[in-house]
């Protein structure tokens, strides 16, 4: 088995579905008392924070790959940046380190040909969402058309992440609001919904809509079990 390699902590909330996706899907695979081997580095998130607020993103880079790096030095085979936001610095960590960088993105896009869709929807911070880092990858490398709300929805879902969710709150209403969100973006013609921010499915998940949802955490996890058993 490789040491799976976690740099986590943006947010803890998310990083603690890692953690259990990938160890209960290793005991699924190999049963007995099988754990996946880790090493995980937990980030403070506040600091990140401000800098992705106030567009720092080299110095929030800095902060990653001094992490990666002790990640590394650690033993890990492999690394999963553990948030779909700071994957907008995931070149300059998979150009500072020597071991792969298993991008977010890349199992997130072959999931969705796996399944079959050409046009998804996709939901996430306002950076995930409105900048070409992220949706310019599923575009480019796995030929999706990809839609995002309007912008004031936009909003709303970024406020829900750092003012809510990241913080653990899980309230009725932000998931009617985002349960709304997702029939208007089927009402454009989506196919599926990305939920390309690792908190998103600690408050919307597949019993509340009808509408296929892509969780990418959980994506992104069985992919670094895959890596892992290979």
């Amino acid at each position: 088995m490789k040491t799976i390699g976690l740099l986590g902590g943006m947010s803890w909330e998310s990083t603690a579905s890692y953690y259990r996706i990938i160890n209960d899907e290793i005991k699924r695979r190999l049963g007995g008392l099988h754990s996946a081997q880790i090493v995980l580095y937990s980030l403070d998130f506040q600091g990140i924070e401000d800098l992705q607020h106030q567009d720092r993103w080299d110095e929030a880079a800095d902060i990653l790959v001094d992490g990666a790096r002790r990640i590394e030095s650690a033993g890990a085979d492999f690394l999963l940046i553990c948030t779909n936001t700071m994957h907008k610095v995931a070149g300059r960590v998979e150009s500072e380190i020597d071991i792969p960088l298993l991008h977010i993105a890349d199992a997130t896009g072959r999931q969705i040909h796996n399944r079959g869709f050409n046009k998804v929807a996709l939901l996430g911070t306002r950076f995930t969402m409105e900048q070409a880092f992220y949706r310019g990858r599923l575009e480019e490398r796995f030929d999706l058309e990809v839609l995002v709300p309007d912008k004031a929805e936009r909003e709303l879902v970024h406020r829900v992440i750092y003012d809510e969710l990241c913080l653990g709150s899980i309230r009725q209403t932000s998931r009617e609001q985002f349960v709304g969100i997702i029939g208007g973006l089927a009402d454009r013609g989506a196919e599926a919904v990305i939920l390309g921010c690792t908190e998103i499915a600690l408050l919307v998940d597949q019993k509340d809509t009808s509408m296929p949802l892509l969780d990418t955490t959980r994506i992104h996890a069985i992919a670094a079990v895959d890596e892992a058993l290979e």
